[in-house]
């Protein structure tokens, strides 16, 4: 049986899908595909959470090491809620992580790292490739400039936030990971996870 919600945990951290639209229609991405499982979790709901509703969903979460803001959406596109709700965690001690499409400052048309390193402990921004033709076979951006608005933001992020990390997927036709580790690197990034190319979570 597949649980409908709206917090999901995989291994310890506790993980929140606050919205379904996205800046990317990413190709290697289950919902592109018609999924919106996550291991035994369906992420589909038929509205939007509220930032009550999302506080009350998380409940008690002194036992998580984080909580983590991600799922078939970009967190950023709500982005007042994602404050309010970062908010609420780290004022009762909690620590919290964005993964992001690093598009925040394109949509929002304006520097919004800021705002988000007040609440914002650490962030993980999809890089998905070492350049621009092969990001856009990829992760069909939606909006002009996607890509060099990303690797501007991952650098100004890295400057703000205390933990960034840039990831891209290995297995991906064309993704070059060791040209996407020194790419990350030069915008001033410490630290670059390799993901695997299907596995979700």
């Amino acid at each position: 049986m597949i649980a409908h919600t709206l917090p999901y945990t995989s291994g310890d951290p506790c993980y929140l899908s606050i919205p379904h639209r996205g800046t990317l229609a990413c190709k290697f991405c289950p919902k592109t595909q018609g999924s919106m499982q996550v291991h035994e979790y369906d992420l589909t709901f038929n509205h939007r959470p509220d930032t009550d509703e999302i506080i009350a969903a998380i409940g008690d979460f002194s036992d998580y090491s984080w909580i983590v803001f991600c799922g078939f959406g970009e967190p950023t596109l709500r982005l007042k809620t994602l404050l309010e709700v970062s908010d609420y965690i780290k004022q009762r001690g909690g620590r919290v992580r964005l993964n992001t499409d690093g598009l925040a400052n394109l949509v929002h048309r304006r520097n919004v790292i800021p705002e988000l390193a007040e609440c914002i402990d650490a962030m993980s921004v999809s890089l998905n490739a070492q350049n621009e033709p092969i990001y856009n076979l990829h992760c069909a951006p939606a909006l002009e400039h996607s890509w060099q608005a990303m690797l501007d933001f991952l650098e100004l992020a890295s400057v703000s936030i205390p933990h960034v990390t840039a990831t891209a997927i290995n297995g991906l036709a064309g993704v070059d990971i060791a040209a996407c580790r020194s790419l990350a690197k030069q915008r001033g990034v410490k630290f670059f996870r390799q993901r695997e190319l299907d596995l979700v979570g």
